[in-house]
C-alpha cells in the first residue's frame, strides 16, 4: 500500500514524473489508470502518450516555463496534455470549457500562453478571438482537423514515446489555475511542483484512505481545482484508477457511470447530490460499489445529508478546500461527522480564525480563516497588491469566514469580501451587477446569494428601474435572458426583486447584508 505522509522531497523534483512514471518504475504499469468510454488506459499507455505530447511540444519550440492553456473536456487527452507539458517544465493551465470568448482572450493574454490545446467542438467559440493574440504561437486541436491548426493525433503519432523529465526543482512553477476575483477578473493561482505532496496527502490518507485498488469518479470537471484534485492528482498519486466522463454531469449519466464502472469513491457537489436524489425516485439505482461519498465546492445542507443517508445507507462526507490552498483542508470523516459542518482541520494544516484586526477569536465566534501549509499557492500572477493582502509570511488569509465549535468542527459563514459560491464556483456579484446595469431598464442593482428550499445558494438580484419602465414578469424574464446571453449559466439570477431603492452607507457603498434580510 502506497503511503506518502512525511515523504522526503528531493531538490530536483518533477510533479508529472512523480504522478505517472513512478508507477511504471514501481511495477504498476499494467494497472488501469483511466477508464474512458469503452477504453481502459494503463499507466504504461498514459506515460507513453504524455511523453509523446511532451516531445511534440518540444518539437514546436515550447520551452521550460512557457504556458500551455488547456481548454478540453475531461478526456485522456486532457491528462496527456497536462502531464506532457509539465514533464518538459512548461506550465499547464486548465481553464473552464464554459467560459466566454472574452474570457479566453483574457486567459491567453494574462498568462502569456504561447500554446493552446482545445477540442474541435470547443474551437467554434474560441477560434474568433485567436487572431491578434500577442503571445499565442501554437494551436493544437483534439478531434477533427481544422485549418491553420495542428492536429493532436498527428503530432503525437510522429513523436517519440520516450522522454526524460526536465530537471525542475521542487520550487519551480508546476501549474496554474484561474479563480475569480472580487472585481470579476480571474486571478492566476501559481502552484509549485512540491505543493501537491503537502495539500493532497492529508485528505487522501486521512479521509479517503486511498489505495491503488480504488476507482475514483468525480463529477466536477478537471478545470476546477476540486476536479483536478480528484480526477488527476489523487488517483495518480496512489496508483489508483479514475473514470473520466466528458459531458456535463446529468443525474441519469452519473448513475450510468456508477453502474458501468463500479467506482469505489464518488466526489460531487451538493447541487448534484440533490438532483441525484430526485432522479433516483424515477428508477432503481445501485450504489453498492461506493465505499465513500464526498461533497465539496459549496456547503452541504443538512437536509441533503440526511436524505442521502436514509436513501442509500452511505453518509456524505462534507469537506471544503480552495484553488489557492490547493486541495481540501477541512473534512468530516467516517465515524466523526457533524452534519452541517465543513468538518475538522486535516493533519498537515494549521488554522486560526481572526477578526478584522488580525487577532485570534474565541471558540464560537465568527472569524476569517487563516491557514498555514507548505502546499498553499506561491502567489497570484501579476497581482502584487493582492499578494500583500493575503500571503503573509507562512500564513494565507483565505477570506472565508467560519465558526469553530468546542469539538473542533468548523461551520462556513460566507465570504468576508462578498464573493458567492454558486454551484461550487466562485462568483463575483459585481460582475453580474455590471452586466445588469447595461440593460436600459436598470438604474442600479445589487446582487446577493439566496438559498433555495433545499438550502442551496443561488443568485438573487435587486433592481431599481429607470423611469418609463415598470416591473412585470415579462421584464423579469427579459433581464434573466439578458444576463444569460452574456454570462455562464450559474451566474444567471434565479430571482429578481424590483425595489424603489438599495440600502447604502453614507458614502454610497451597497450594504449587501440588508438585502439578505429582504
Amino acid at each position: 500500500m502506497v503511503r506518502l505522509t512525511n515523504i522526503s522531497i528531493p531538490e530536483v523534483f518533477n510533479q508529472a514524473e512523480f504522478l505517472a512514471d513512478r508507477h511504471v518504475k514501481e511495477g504498476r504499469g499494467k494497472n488501469v489508470a483511466i477508464y474512458y468510454k469503452d477504453k481502459k488506459i494503463t499507466y504504461e499507455e498514459m506515460v507513453s502518450m504524455a511523453n509523446r505530447f511532451g516531445n511534440a511540444l518540444k518539437g514546436i519550440g515550447v520551452e521550460i516555463e512557457n504556458r500551455v492553456l488547456i481548454v478540453l473536456p475531461d478526456c485522456p487527452e486532457f491528462v496527456y496534455a497536462y502531464l506532457g507539458a509539465m514533464k518538459i517544465g512548461a506550465i499547464p493551465i486548465p481553464v473552464n470549457t464554459l467560459a466566454s470568448p472574452k474570457d479566453y482572450a483574457y486567459f491567453l493574454d494574462d498568462s502569456r500562453a504561447n500554446t493552446l490545446i482545445t477540442s474541435d467542438a470547443l474551437f467554434g467559440k474560441i477560434g474568433d478571438i485567436l487572431g491578434g493574440r500577442k503571445h499565442l504561437k501554437h494551436i493544437i486541436v483534439v478531434g477533427e482537423k481544422i485549418p491553420n491548426t495542428m492536429s493532436f493525433n498527428d503530432i503525437v503519432a510522429s513523436s517519440s514515446a520516450e522522454l526524460e523529465a526536465e530537471e525542475t526543482t521542487k520550487d519551480d512553477m508546476a501549474f496554474w489555475m484561474y479563480t475569480s476575483g472580487t472585481t470579476g477578473l480571474p486571478k492566476g493561482v501559481v502552484h509549485l511542483h512540491h505543493d501537491l505532496l503537502y495539500y493532497m496527502v492529508p485528505s487522501c490518507e486521512g479521509v479517503l484512505e486511498l489505495q491503488e485498488e480504488d476507482i475514483i469518479y468525480c463529477s466536477s470537471k478537471m478545470f476546477f481545482s476540486y476536479g483536478r484534485n480528484h480526477s488527476l492528482e489523487a488517483p495518480f498519486l496512489y496508483g489508483a484508477s479514475v473514470v473520466l466522463w466528458p459531458e456535463w454531469p446529468k443525474p441519469e449519466d452519473v448513475f450510468y457511470v456508477i453502474k458501468k464502472y463500479r467506482p469505489t469513491i464518488f466526489f460531487s457537489v451538493p447541487t448534484l447530490y440533490n438532483a441525484l436524489l430526485s432522479e433516483c425516485e424515477k428508477r432503481p439505482v445501485d450504489l453498492s460499489s461506493l465505499r465513500l461519498c464526498i461533497s465539496a465546492g459549496e456547503a452541504l445542507p443538512k437536509d441533503i445529508f440526511e436524505r442521502w443517508s436514509k436513501r442509500f445507507g452511505i453518509e456524505i462526507l462534507d469537506a471544503i478546500g480552495s484553488t489557492d490552498v490547493g486541495g481540501l483542508y477541512f473534512s468530516n470523516k467516517k465515524g466523526d461527522i457533524r452534519p452541517g459542518s465543513s468538518g475538522k482541520l486535516l493533519p498537515g494544516f494549521e488554522a486560526e480564525l481572526r477578526n478584522e484586526e488580525g487577532t485570534k477569536v474565541s471558540v464560537g465566534e465568527v472569524g476569517t480563516l487563516w491557514l498555514k501549509n507548505e502546499g498553499i499557492a506561491n502567489c497570484y500572477w501579476k497581482r502584487h497588491e493582492k499578494n500583500k493582502e493575503v500571503f503573509l509570511g507562512p500564513w494565507f488569509n483565505t477570506g472565508d469566514q467560519f465558526i469553530e465549535d468546542n469539538d473542533g468542527f468548523y461551520y462556513y459563514q460566507g465570504r468576508a469580501d462578498d464573493m458567492l459560491k454558486i454551484s461550487g464556483q466562485w462568483t463575483s456579484p459585481i460582475e453580474i451587477e455590471n452586466v445588469l446595469t447595461h440593460h436600459p431598464a436598470v438604474n442600479e442593482c445589487g446582487v446577493i446569494g439566496s438559498p433555495t428550499d433545499e438550502g442551496l445558494l443561488r443568485v438573487k438580484a435587486f433592481i431599481v428601474l429607470n423611469e418609463n419602465y415598470e416591473a412585470s414578469p415579462a421584464l423579469e424574464d427579459e433581464l434573466i435572458k439578458f444576463v444569460g446571453d452574456k454570462l455562464a449559466r450559474f451566474k444567471v439570477p434565479r430571482w429578481i426583486s424590483f425595489v424603489k431603492e438599495l440600502p447604502r452607507t453614507t458614502t454610497g457603498k451597497l450594504i449587501r447584508y440588508k438585502l439578505r434580510l429582504e
